[in-house]
């Protein structure tokens, strides 16, 4: 049996909310505020520990103003509710109470967004999220953490115990594949490349990763070998190391969950591209035009939008036609 199949599959929310279970009954100084979201572990967490956890009902504004009391107190802070709310619904009071606040005074709140991207794929645009890299990326002091797995999701609570300053973690709603079953990546680098590649490497995060890896193996089918990264700390990564992963390609694709070129992902990476100085041809992956209302399929959906595995396996292959040879 491979390691793979020895790994529960959950949900991204369920490791990490375990997780913090556990760190909660060591640490006395962690909290956990949610805006009226739950889940079978968050009912575990509210029954064994009662006292830190608060619900403030269906009010994003407020479950940042008490996270950041909470956390002006000295406490440790978990804020957890669904991704676009927690992002956009209460950006002002992330803005000021957060982001500007933890300038002065030291402050741990970490913001949990379930629902990523096309997470929730039948609740249509009002739930799904495809401008949270923008938004948050437009904050100059928060971390965004970007898992693509339960396992790195699981072990998100350490890291961000271990450092002060806002932090977004964006997690899947959806049970995923297990991309690390038995060894994580190295977490102070940010990044981590799964294959190596010829003239292009596609830099992806969260839920692209496994469209990347789809689309590498229907090109390999046809004799295209491109390189993977999985780019899961999108403020943290290690720019030296990454600029030395990408320094043998032609070409680097970027590929996210979210509108093209509106300030995400893309813009991060066109700007790291410059600031670098490096030699290398870029093409940005993402949704394209608006917002779309139809239902169904993740994949189906995606291929909607421009970033199915086959829609990306043909920009891929034209990107490759139109390098210098």
């Amino acid at each position: 049996m491979s390691a793979v199949a020895t790994v529960q599959p959950r949900a991204m929310r369920d490791t990490l909310l375990l997780s913090l279970y556990e760190a909660m009954l060591l640490d006395r100084n962690i909290f956990l505020v949610t805006a009226d979201f739950g889940s079978p572990v968050m009912d575990k967490i509210r029954a064994d520990i009662p006292d830190r956890v608060i619900n403030v009902g269906i009010a994003e504004q407020n479950l940042i103003n008490v996270s950041a009391g909470l956390a002006l107190e000295g406490f440790k802070v978990f804020a957890y509710a669904i991704a676009p709310f927690i992002t956009m619904r209460c950006f002002e009071q992330i803005r000021v109470n957060l982001a500007l606040l933890s300038e002065v005074r030291p402050m741990n709140v970490n913001l949990i967004g379930v629902g990523a991207g096309y997470s929730y794929v039948v609740s249509g645009p009002t739930h799904q999220c495809y401008e949270d890299l923008t938004v948050m990326r437009a904050l100059p002091n928060m971390r965004i953490y970007s898992p693509a797995d339960q396992m790195m999701a699981a072990v998100l609570p350490a890291r961000c115990l271990a450092s002060n300053g806002p932090k977004y973690l964006r997690l899947d709603a959806q049970v995923l594949p297990v991309l690390y079953p038995e060894t994580l990546p190295d977490m102070e680098c940010g990044f981590h490349r799964h294959r190596e590649g010829e003239k292009i490497c596609l830099l992806a995060t969260g839920y692209m990763v496994h469209t990347a890896l789809k689309a590498a193996d229907a090109l390999a089918a046809t004799g295209v070998s491109v390189g993977i990264i999985d780019l899961f700390d999108l403020c943290g990564f290690v720019e030296e190391q990454l600029q030395t992963a990408l320094s043998s390609y032609r070409g680097v694709v970027t590929m996210e969950e979210g509108f093209r070129g509106r300030g995400g992902l893309d813009a991060m990476m066109f700007d790291y591209i410059v600031r670098r100085g490096l030699d290398i041809r870029m093409l940005n992956i993402g949704v394209e035009g608006g917002y779309r209302f139809e239902l169904g399929e993740r994949h189906v959906l995606h291929e909607h939008v421009g970033i199915g595995v086959g829609s990306v396996t043909e920009k891929v292959r034209a990107f490759l036609q139109s390098l210098p040879a």
